[in-house]
């Protein structure tokens, strides 16, 4: 793994600061009705995000997550203002305002979506590692999911079979406490959800997800593994949201006193400390980084805001067509 620098934990501080100041922009428009639909905020888990980055290898290795998905592509290399844009819905988003909060996607930047069906991006992440294996390649997939997706039986299919054929592929399942809001405690015998690959005998363990530096350590050690034939990962990260499952979630299901608990050790804040400490960066530096990344956010929004929407045309854009079938004439 490269070693964690000064230089790292400033991008760190920075990456993650953008991150959350850009779903707060999300939120605030979202009440306005300027992003519609479900949006899903990953406000305190930024950490299993920064931490894997650091460990993985950009110009190759590939991503797929659930519908809890605006920063990773952000994080991947993908324009910020595309994906603000996807989600007011305009023509200059992602996918051209057709995928929306939950469908991100960026076949150039290696991100490979968003998905709206629970577990449905598992098999698929084990897929794409399986064709490149098949093909030669040393690229490595993680594949994320959510605590709720790993009692679907896809997930355990998909577990076997990345264990049977040896897949370049680690799994992650961010482990917030909640599938959407019904409590780990509820839904499962064993809390220990990262036990579920003893059962596959595939090599397994708990990270603390909201410190970056464990994180980048452990997604190392999978990724280098998975690269060198060693075959798949399954780590489980624990971590929390401070925000709702969605915008819509109440919360009933939990305590404001849970929550302000487990923002004594937000991410940020974590990594700000170590700065400050260490003597990174100076008051005036950090206050630079907060000024450069409300001024990206204010970019973002701008962009979205004096974008245009899909004209009606696109719809027939967005379709196979075939000579001996007509069904809808094109253009």
């Amino acid at each position: 793994m490269e070693k964690i620098t000064k230089e790292v934990y400033l991008k760190w501080y920075e990456d993650m600061l953008f991150w959350r100041k850009f779903e707060d922009k999300l939120a605030a428009v979202y009440i306005q009705q300027k992003v519609r639909g479900f949006l899903h905020l990953y406000n305190g888990q930024e950490a299993v995000l920064a931490g894997a980055l650091h460990a993985m290898d950009l110009t190759k290795d590939r991503m797929i997550t659930a519908y809890r998905n605006h920063v990773q592509p952000i994080g991947m290399g993908v324009d910020p203002k595309a994906v603000m844009a996807e989600l007011y819905g305009k023509v200059t988003g992602t996918s051209k305002g057709m995928g929306g909060s939950m469908h991100i996607f960026s076949k150039e930047h290696r991100f490979h979506g968003g998905h709206g069906i629970v577990g449905g991006q598992i098999p698929l992440g084990a897929g794409m590692a399986f064709g490149d294996k098949y093909a030669g390649r040393d690229n490595v997939t993680l594949c994320y999911m959510g605590d709720g997706a790993v009692r679907q039986g896809a997930f355990h299919e998909a577990l076997n079979l990345a264990m049977l054929w040896q897949l370049p592929v680690v799994f992650i399942c961010e482990n917030n406490g909640y599938a959407m809001g019904t409590s780990v405690e509820r839904t499962s015998y064993s809390t220990d959800i990262w036990k579920l690959g003893l059962g596959y005998e595939m090599p397994c363990g708990p990270v603390d997800g909201m410190n970056p530096v464990t994180v980048a350590e452990e997604m190392s050690k999978a990724i280098e593994r998975a690269r060198s034939g060693g075959g798949p990962t399954f780590l489980e990260m624990k971590t929390y949201r401070y925000r709702g499952h969605s915008m819509s979630d109440a919360q009933h299901y939990r305590t404001k006193a849970e929550v302000e608990e487990y923002k004594k050790i937000d991410p940020i804040t974590q990594v700000l400390d170590i700065i400050k400490e260490n003597e990174y960066a100076t008051e005036d530096e950090i206050k630079a980084i907060d000024k450069g990344v409300k001024a990206r956010v204010a970019e973002c929004e701008k962009f979205a805001e004096e974008s245009d929407y899909p004209p009606v045309q696109q719809l027939y854009d967005m379709v196979y067509e075939q000579e001996d079938f007509p069904f809808v004439e094109h253009k």
